[in-house]
């Protein structure tokens, strides 16, 4: 067995099979429970029905707009220094900027409550494309907080 050190390369995302979207088939990926990808589509195919209904625009557009305005550019870290513990703003790279964005859509879509998940779903991307919304929110705390702590950016190494 060869103990030298390899690079393993990221295998590159397939984009789902209805719209062809890279960022539809992170949704699919990211709302799997127990491997029910069927369901997962269903769910996520249904909601893009629904901004198409609701926004009269195409569904990838409204989506695209949602996640430019969720998608952080700075975040905080925790790093020890001396006894004490700072918050350390970073750039957030792109990938992991679209993996918050995914994330935080999801988790405030499950925390409306009342209807069936496609609905909510569809209505934070919605609110989200018009920069209002949950998520939009939270990008814009994650922000403040980065801002707040600029002071120790010079710890980052």
């Amino acid at each position: 067995m060869s103990r030298k050190a390899r690079k393993i390369k990221k295998e590159p995302a397939k984009p789902d099979y209805k719209y062809n979207s890279l960022v539809i088939s992170r949704f699919i990926f990211d709302m799997l429970k127990c491997g029910k990808r069927t369901h997962a589509e269903t769910i996520c195919y249904d909601a893009m029905a629904l901004i198409k209904e609701k926004t009269k625009q195409e569904p990838i557009a409204v989506l695209e707009r949602a996640m430019k305005n969720v998608r952080p550019l700075l975040e905080v870290k925790p790093r020890r220094v001396g006894g004490a513990t700072y918050q350390i703003p970073i750039e957030v790279k792109h990938d992991r900027g679209i993996a918050l964005a995914v994330r935080w859509l999801l988790m405030y879509a499950a925390a409306r409550k009342g209807k069936p998940f496609s609905e909510r779903l569809a209505a934070e991307i919605i609110d989200a494309s018009n920069n209002t919304g949950s998520a939009v929110k939270k990008r814009e705390d994650v922000h403040k907080m980065a801002a707040a702590n600029k002071a120790f950016a010079h710890y980052r190494w």
